[in-house]
């Protein structure tokens, strides 16, 4: 968030120009002068950068930048968790201020304006809030399919936020008093993403509506589902509130509580279980418990699961066709494989971690390296593969034995030649 405060002078300066055009103003050289020290008076820090923004924007109110300025401000507020500020910044900043400008179409935004206009209170935030949440909802969905790479994961994220705009919407309508819509709404938003988060709003809306049942069916379902988001303290919470409902209900008793839990375990766990089978079709990888459970595909479209190589020590090289030393790396690795032949317990992955793919058969054509490269679908994030090149040596025993990140010229071969021996070594 600093870095993109930091280049909010820039970004600032050319939709300040934009408007100023509009309006017949242009920003004097003082103005200009005094953001550039504004912005690094914030520093790296999001309370420096509110306090000195604000500063600014007390001297300049009318700034043909303050558009930016908002929104920046808005971000600074989402970083130190300040609702007053979010809400007084973001509404603004997402309405473009009046100005003409189109609203905002930004996910993060809108998804914490709204959060913060409902934790504020009043039905005129509430207002707000189902306008900005329907908003949010209508951007989501107007997503593309998630494909390719991490495709599992961008649509668990995609679902998640679809939640929580069906959420928001549905905690607004019960403020305003529209408590069917509330419950029809948040039907939905548990139907979209099950979660804690989800099946608790659920149960608040049962509750608005009186039918305490079936609310506290929903909440043993928020307090069993398996949600790695979801907190200890959101957990103690839903219990402590789902005892005191089902007491209330039972002369004061709590007898009878567990079997409800356990049959909202059972039924939370199928749930999930068959969500998570729906997003592996995306991508097999997403419910990998281990690098050596993930599957890859080759250049030429043939799958290879990692599981059939247990036993073998594994020698991955991670590398892309823009990387400079990688390709300068490549005749060593190539010496080094040489060097071991060909072996029953040592298998040898080239492993292209190119976002652009159709690059990667032409670059193998003109450098006449071999085709025998895999794609790395996430094999990477799996394996906290943040620079290229790199090399991982899995051992006989499927644990990473080794890790060379970068490349040193005058040592690579000698070095992988002895770790790998030292692997083959190992029972």
């Amino acid at each position: 968030m600093v870095r993109a405060v930091r280049l909010l002078f820039f970004a600032a300066s050319l939709t300040g120009a934009q408007d100023a055009q509009q309006a017949h103003a242009i920003p004097s050289a003082e103005e200009q002068a005094d953001l550039m020290k504004a912005v690094s008076e914030g520093g790296n820090s999001s309370v420096d950068m509110l306090r000195a923004l604000e500063g600014y924007l007390a001297k300049y109110p009318n700034s043909v930048q303050r558009l930016e300025l908002y929104r920046s401000l808005t971000r600074a507020a989402i970083d130190v968790k300040d609702d007053a500020r979010i809400v007084k910044y973001g509404v603004p900043a997402l309405e473009g201020l009046g100005t003409g400008t189109d609203p905002v179409n930004d996910p993060i935004l809108l998804d914490r304006v709204t959060r913060s206009l409902l934790a504020l209170g009043g039905a005129d935030r509430a207002q707000q809030a189902l306008r900005f949440a329907r908003a949010f909802e209508d951007l989501i969905d107007g997503m593309e399919p998630a494909t390719g790479r991490d495709a599992a994961k961008r649509q668990d994220d995609r679902e998640r936020a679809l939640g929580r705009a069906l959420t928001y919407q549905a905690t607004a309508r019960t403020v305003l008093g529209q408590t069917d819509d509330a419950e029809r709404v948040a039907a939905r938003a548990f139907a979209k993403y099950p979660s804690e988060e989800t099946g608790r709003a659920w149960s608040e809306s049962l509750l608005a509506l009186g039918r305490t049942e079936d609310a506290m069916a929903r909440l043993a379902d928020a307090f069993s589902i398996p949600d790695q988001y979801a907190l200890p303290v959101q957990r103690q919470q839903d219990r402590q509130h789902l005892g005191e409902l089902y007491a209330k209900l039972h002369g004061g008793s709590q007898k009878g509580l567990g079997d409800m839990l356990l049959e909202a375990y059972d039924r939370m766990t199928t749930l999930v279980e068959t969500r998570l089978q729906r997003l592996a079709a995306l991508d097999p990888n997403s419910v990998a418990k281990s690098p050596l459970e993930a599957t890859i595909s080759s250049i030429d479209g043939k799958k290879l699961n990692l599981a059939t190589l247990k036993g073998k020590v594994l020698v991955m090289d991670f590398w892309a066709t823009w990387c400079e030393p990688c390709r300068a790396q490549h005749p060593l690795y190539e010496q080094v494989r040489q060097k071991f032949g060909p072996r029953n317990d040592l298998v040898f992955l080239t492993i292209d971690a190119d976002d652009d793919r159709s690059l990667v058969e032409p670059f193998l054509a003109e450098q006449k390296w071999d085709r025998n490269v895999y794609y790395e679908d996430g094999l990477s994030r799996m394996l906290g593969v943040n620079s290229i090149p790199t090399t991982i040596l899995f051992g006989k025993n499927g644990l990473i034995s080794s890790r060379m990140t970068g490349f040193a010229p005058s040592s690579f071969a000698d070095q992988l030649t002895e770790r790998i021996a030292a692997a083959l070594a190992e029972p």
